[in-house]
């Protein structure tokens, strides 16, 4: 089976052939976006981990501190299920999912994207883990990974893929979060992180394993 990079790395290529202009813009965007893509103001190795409570996509509340008291959390942040990348790294997570619970912990996703009808009858509702609605992305901004999207490609997802982000995010149209996880320990601190600007890249889940087995 091939790795989550080897997945995103074939669909980056297929980009390149079919829209190289579009590709290279983003390439120019990721570039500017040196702080993001380094993490610098994203929650940090050691720290505490803001608590939060955020509906789910059948619009029930969750609280981050439920969850840590059942064990470690895997938290991962993702633009919506309109991201094929997103959808790529939460497929890849669904099938290891058997080997996160049997380390004890609990897998959370969260994006800005409505608990609408939409969200309930898509293919990430189906996952067997917590799917989170974080509308106004402060639970982004809280663990530092809320990016202003730049207009190059606020304008490529409404005019070439026909989306309407404040539709979808209910008035949010230009912040979203930059493709992130933590690994949190029971007390909630963080023992792991993988954080980069660059959506086209995201966390191998051997390496979230891993964090988890040395927790373990």
């Amino acid at each position: 089976m091939k790795s989550l990079k080897q997945q995103t790395e074939a669909k980056v290529a297929a980009g390149r052939e079919a829209n190289p202009d579009f590709m290279q813009g983003v390439d120019d965007i990721i570039k500017q976006s040196k702080a993001f893509l380094q993490g610098e103001d994203a929650l940090k190795l050691g720290e505490k981990a803001p608590s939060f409570t955020l509906p789910n996509q059948d619009g029930n509340l969750i609280a981050l501190n439920d969850a840590l008291a059942k064990g470690p959390v895997v938290l991962t942040f993702y633009r919506g299920s309109w991201c094929p990348y997103c959808n790529l790294q939460l497929r890849a997570l669904q099938a290891r999912l058997s080997e996160i619970h049997g380390l004890g912990a609990t897998l959370v996703a969260i994006s800005p994207q409505v608990p609408d009808e939409s969200l309930t009858k898509n293919e990430i509702s189906e996952m067997d883990f917590t799917v989170l609605s974080d509308q106004d992305a402060k639970v982004a901004s809280e663990y530092g990974v809320a990016w202003e999207v730049p207009e190059f490609l606020v304008d490529h997802m409404r005019v070439d893929r026909n989306l309407d982000l404040e539709a979808i995010n209910n008035g949010n149209g230009n912040v979203l979060p930059i493709p992130a996880t933590f690994v949190l320990s029971s007390d909630g601190e963080v023992l792991w992180r993988y954080v980069d600007v660059d959506y086209r890249t995201r966390s191998e889940p051997d390496d979230i394993i891993a964090a988890l087995k040395k927790l373990a």
